[in-house]
Parts: C-alpha cells; structure tokens; sequence
C-alpha cells in the first residue's frame, strides 16, 4: 500500500477515538483513489511524451525550406559536413598573381581595360601598392574573378576560415590537391591590352613567357612529378586563359566556366553552326569543374520584388560567333514582338543601370549561346529573379547535383525556339503560380552563386554557402577518380605512353 502523503496523525490526537476510525477510514478511501490516479496520470503522460520525441525524431520536417534542401543540395556535401579538402598552393611568386592586378593598378590611360569604377579605384584605394590590391571592377575582368576569390580564400588566416571548405596545408604531401595561384584571366587581359596581335604568338607575348614561367616550375616539383599534374588545381575562367599549354595542363583539374574556349571546330563538317567537337582528351566533366561567371549586377531580394510588365528581355551584342549564330536568328524573330526587348549593349558603366531596369521589371530573361555556350547574362538573371530562358543545347551549368535548375529556369531546344511565333507563345501559357514558384526557388539559389566576402582585398571568411566553398566541394567529389588516375598512371611501365582518354557525355 502506498504511504499517507499526508502527516495527519499529529493533527488528529484530539478527535474522539470513533471519530478519528470513521475519519481514517474515509481519508483512506479519499487517499487509495487519488494515489492510484497519480501513477496512472503520470505514466500516461510520460508514454505520450515519448511518443511525440519518437514521432519528432523520425519524421522529415514540414518546413518547406527544409524540405526543398535536400532537391537544392545534395546532402553529402552540405554546410554542415565535417568534410573538407586538404589545399596546398604551389609556391608561385607574387608576380604571378596579385603582382598582376599591381601592373594593372598602375596603367592610367583609358584603353580596353579602363572603366569608370576603375578610374576612381585608382583615384581613391591605390595611392600606395597594398599587399592584397582590389580586383577590377570592368566588367569584361569582373566577370571572370573566381580567380581572385579562390585564392583570397587560401590566403585569409586560419583563424577567420572556420566556414571554408578548403582546409589550407603548408606541406604538399599532406594535401589532396594542389592549388595553382596563376592569375591567368588578368595575365591574358593584360597582354590583349598591351599588344593584342601578338597574343596568339609566342614571340614578344609577355603572357605566354608567364604561362611558360608557370608550366617549368611545377613541371619540376615533386608533387607535379608523382601526379603528373592530375591533382593540380587550375582557374581558367577567362576562355583564352593559358591559351599556349592547354595540352600540358590537360591532365589537370580546370576550373572553367564551360567548355567553349576548348571547342575545336571542323573545317570539313557541313555549314551547321554548331561545333563539332570537344577536345574530350583536355576537358570533361569527369574531372573538371564547372563554375560560375561573377555577377555584374547586385541581388534583388525576393521581398524587393515587383510587378513585372515585361515578358522577355535580353541585353548583349547581336552579332556572335560559332554556336552564338543563334543569337542573330532569335534577336530577328523577336525584335518586334510585344512585351518583349532586345538592347544591343553590354551592362558596362554606362550599361548598367539600363540592365538592372530591364531585369528587374521582366518575367524571363533570354540566354542564348554566344561565342561559348553561356555569360555572365544567366548569373545576373539569378541575382534579379528574372527567370532565365536558356536556349543553348550545348550548355555546361556550375554544380549540378547541387543546384536543380529545372526548379528555376525554363529550356529550350534550339529547333524550338527558331520556330517562328513559338518562343512567346510557350512563355505565354506558362501560368503565374508557376512563375512566382520559380522565383522563390531561384531566391534560395541566390547566395550559392556569389563570390564576394564583402573583404578588403578577398581576404576574411567566405559566405559558407557562396560559390568559393560549393567549387571545392565540386572538387572533393572528383578526388576518388583522381587518385585512381594516378594510381594507374604509376604502375604504367616506363617508355609506356597512354593517350588521355575522358570520354563523357
């Protein structure tokens, strides 16, 4: 029997002796009932809690952002993993690399290179040679800044990169891969200013002499030497960057942002605009890595958002070449359809604002193939939730697995889109909810694609979910085949030569 919870024998010594019997007897009933009660109430109410911990515990939850996170990033690789990659930066001198945006800073005539933004950075910020100088904001460089960025990241100290991907090493053998520090986009931009005839040429080509610089100093490394390069890390942003040792770097994990610069056209294939091949021997999406364009123009958040009375808005040069012929053919189909523009330009100083009006106030924004499969154009689309129409069969997109764009773009076929009336018709019908699904998925997309920490000099912590840490774990995922691939390079006989095969589709 359970005990009395209640101390009465001292209060009841004065109650006649009958009374207190009848008293105890009733207060015993009174006390068995509610004490029975008590365990019963207590266990029912344990059981239910348990059960909701249980039911909490392994059931997915109904947040929608939660949800839709495992279709956005693959959950092997998310910002939570304890996961990195092990960097080592392959000992270039500073010449190579900030030294360059140095020679920039320094030309002061207004050129190809010169650009309202720059001309008072020069004014303003570079007064004296700062040890991490400013990248520059002309858009026809700007575009192809990962360069930059990837490298700042390496290079902020340790302390300031606990949301980095990419764990920094300082002895070669320890790493998974090695970072190659060339700023080849800004080496190829400073020579096309300097003597642009002479780029494709070898003889008083200061880029090539850089190139050649890079390909004899890790060519005689022991890491270069035991990989034979496979697990070196370039950044080729630029189509023409390294445009003289694309063989020797074949065997390299390149960072691209796609492979049109590799396109190799044949001169007996019948009039078709589109290239015949790509050099599947240098480039593949087996090894190398897709990245994005920086964005010329600034986010819209999706709580910025307004009416748009625009259907279709494109801005760029009309005129291409290779695969873009597709532009001209569009650019003549829909110049005078209604709710659609088309503006010759390029969203440069004087082009900008213009481009952000346009974006911002239209539903779908065209990306055609231009001279490569993909611009710029696609990444500002992104950041002014203008839903990008992709018309470019041959297109390579950065982080796919990661990134479904399907949930935010709309595609379309070459064939289709060259049918006369048919592009405006199919973006017509497709329904508002539908556009306003598009667009809020496109909203949580937007970080993924932006490179900029917001640091003087890209040195401070990235954006842990920006694009500096989706790359390297782009690269993580090729690591397995790339120590395969060195591993079967090892044991090949000596005087034994393999062509390179990366056959893909």
């Amino acid at each position: 029997m359970f005990e009395n919870p209640f101390n009465l024998s001292s209060d009841c010594t004065s109650i006649p002796k009958e009374n207190r019997v009848i008293m105890k007897t009733e207060m015993a009933q009174k006390t068995n009932s509610s004490l029975c009660s008590v365990p019963l109430l207590f266990l029912l109410t344990l059981l239910l809690t348990l059960s909701f911990s249980l039911f909490l515990l392994f059931t997915p939850s109904s947040n929608p952002n939660h949800s839709s996170s495992s279709s956005l990033f693959n959950p092997n690789i998310s910002p939570s993993s304890h996961q990195s990659i092990k960097v080592y930066i392959a000992d270039l001198p500073r010449s190579l690399n900030y030294g360059l945006l140095d020679q920039y800073w320094a030309i002061q005539s207004d050129s190809r290179l010169g650009s309202d933004a720059d001309r008072e950075i020069r004014s303003t910020q570079m007064k004296k040679t700062l040890e991490f100088p400013p990248y520059p904001e002309n858009p026809l460089i700007k575009q192809y800044s990962a360069e930059y960025w990837i490298l700042g990241d390496l290079m902020t100290p340790p302390w300031q990169r606990d949301g980095s991907f990419a764990k920094r090493v300082f002895v070669a053998e320890e790493a998974d891969v090695v970072f190659v520090p060339f700023f080849a986009t800004m080496s190829a931009e400073m020579q096309l200013e300097v003597a642009k005839g002479a780029f494709r040429k070898k003889v008083g080509n200061e880029d090539y002499e850089r190139q050649r610089s890079v390909m004899d100093f890790l060519k005689s490394t022991d890491a270069w030497k035991k990989s034979g390069g496979r697990d070196h890390v370039f950044v080729l942003t630029d189509p023409v960057a390294m445009w003289h040792v694309k063989a020797e770097i074949a065997p390299a994990v390149l960072l691209v942002v796609d492979f049109g610069g590799w396109f190799r056209l044949d001169a007996k294939s019948s009039n078709s605009s589109s290239p015949d091949m790509i050099q599947h021997t240098q480039v593949s999406v087996l090894k190398d890595v897709i990245v994005p364009y920086t964005h010329l123009l600034p986010r819209l958040h999706l709580s910025e958002n307004k009416k748009r009375q625009t259907l279709l808005y494109f801005k760029g040069a009309k005129h291409r070449h290779r695969g873009g012929l597709i532009r001209e053919k569009l650019w003549d189909l829909l110049t005078n359809e209604p709710d659609v523009i088309m503006e010759e330009g390029f969203p440069n100083a004087t082009g900008k604002e213009q481009s952000i009006r346009g974006m911002r106030s239209s539903e779908f924004c065209l990306h055609p193939a231009g001279d490569t499969p993909t611009s710029c154009r696609l990444f500002d689309a992104i950041q002014s939730l203008c839903i990008p129409v992709v018309v470019s069969d041959n297109i390579e997109l950065p982080f796919e697995g990661m990134v479904d764009y399907s949930e935010f773009s709309v595609f379309v076929a070459v064939s289709d889109a060259l049918k006369p009336n048919w592009l405006v018709k199919h973006l017509r019908i497709i329904p508002e909810e539908q556009r306003n699904r598009l667009r809020q998925y496109m909203a949580r997309v937007q970080p993924v694609f932006e490179y900029d920490n917001g640091h003087l000099g890209g040195i401070g912590p990235v954006p842990p979910d920006g694009a500096v840490n989706h790359i390297w774990r782009k690269v993580h995922q090729k690591l397995p085949m790339i120590k395969e691939a060195i591993a079967r390079e090892r044991r090949k006989p000596e005087g034994v030569s393999v062509p390179l095969r990366c056959h893909c589709t």
